[in-house]
């Protein structure tokens, strides 16, 4: 009998390679896939990660609701207890529609998705998440973008009249964006939505840093949602992330959500994670005030300059960013190099704010590289 790995080894790799370009999408064969750098090892800021563990007894207290999940049945398929969490932690009434996913970029192809009409648009300013431009790829759908101003404001008169043009089924607006740290002006964004024929998604990954927030108000608008995520503010590992808006605009995402999507883990350690409110929000206020402390520290740096920002992360400019970035790099600090990313964002550093002393190992670093 033929052994079946030798069968497997003697396919003709010209072949394959035929068949595979026959087959895949042009423009999927033509992008890279996103990569996630490799951090065993090393000082991890690249990823926007809260920085800090759970206290002992919360970590007990998971633990103990874990060991008695039914890993042999299937998750709740609403994720109900999931949902009540949400809830109750962010007292959303009734009347508010909501719907969780595996994290919040789930969220965001199912979104696209949902939209994704042959010859949709999708519309978003540039530089902001890369996902945006991605899931319109991935969904054949048109992607649009709008350059921000220098400031990394947005142009409000050019997403107008994009919007007038293209007619997009969707816009995204980070807020605060990623990778500027920015919050955009909020009477930009109603204008924004009051303009736009199809959804405005506002994506708040960052909430728990910045000064302001839609959610409150996304039943004042007939096409406004709000998604968020529960991974910066100490769940990365958990990927659950949420949208609100109206129950119409729920009802349909629903119908493209995967069954199961929110695992039994995330679903028993969620509800006692967003109980904890005393230690997410102790957490969340030390990350803000080590940002302006690293921010500050940066900006006296000879040539550096430091972008506003309401997220956990610093942006700052630097003299040389591919050598900045390899000097840490060499320094076990793994930070994201946005070099060559945009126009926009040439000779820029992200720096993910870490614990004190992770903060104080990059600043050595950089102190000795100016």
């Amino acid at each position: 009998m033929n052994d079946p790995r030798a069968v497997g080894l003697a396919a003709d790799a010209a072949d394959v390679a035929a068949r595979v370009a026959a087959t895949i999408r042009p423009e999927i064969r033509s992008m890279s896939a996103y990569a996630v750098a490799k951090a065993d090892g090393i000082v991890k800021l690249d990823a926007m990660e809260n920085p800090y563990t759970l206290p002992e007894s919360v970590r007990m207290r998971i633990a103990e609701a874990l060991a008695d999940v039914a890993i042999n049945r299937y998750p709740d398929g609403a994720a109900e207890g999931v949902k009540r969490a949400l809830r109750t932690s962010l007292g959303l009434a009734g009347d508010v529609g909501l719907i969780v996913g595996n994290g919040s970029d789930e969220l965001l192809a199912l979104i696209t998705t949902a939209v994704a009409r042959p010859g949709a648009v999708v519309l978003a300013p540039e530089p902001s998440f890369v996902y945006y431009r991605l899931d319109a790829v991935y969904s054949n759908a048109r992607f649009v973008g709008v350059p921000l101003q220098e400031d990394f404001s947005l142009d409000l008169g050019a997403m107008l009249a994009a919007i007038e043009h293209e007619r997009p089924a969707l816009v995204w607006l980070a807020y605060p964006n990623n990778p500027t740290g920015n919050l955009f002006d909020a009477a930009a964004v109603e204008a924004i939505a009051r303009a736009s024929p199809g959804l405005v998604v506002i994506d708040e990954a960052y909430y728990a840093f910045a000064s302001h927030t839609f959610l409150p108000r996304v039943l004042e608008f007939a096409n406004l949602a709000v998604v968020r995520t529960v991974s910066k503010i100490g769940m990365a590992g958990l990927r659950l992330g949420y949208a609100v808006a109206h129950p119409a605009w729920i009802a349909e995402l629903e119908k493209v959500r995967p069954p199961y999507n929110i695992n039994a883990y995330t679903q028993a350690a969620l509800p006692i994670l967003l109980g904890e409110s005393e230690v997410l929000d102790t957490q969340a206020a030390a990350i803000r005030a080590e940002r302006s402390r690293v921010g500050t520290a940066l900006a006296r740096l000879p040539g550096v300059s430091v972008h506003r920002t309401e997220t956990n992360f610093v942006l700052a400019r630097v003299p040389d960013a591919p050598r900045w970035f390899a000097a840490l790099r060499a320094a076990g600090i793994l930070v994201k190099n946005l070099h060559g990313w945009h126009p926009l964002l040439a000779h820029r550093l992200r720096i993910t704010v870490g614990t004190p002393a992770e903060n104080d190992a990059l600043l050595r670093v950089l102190e000795k590289t100016a």
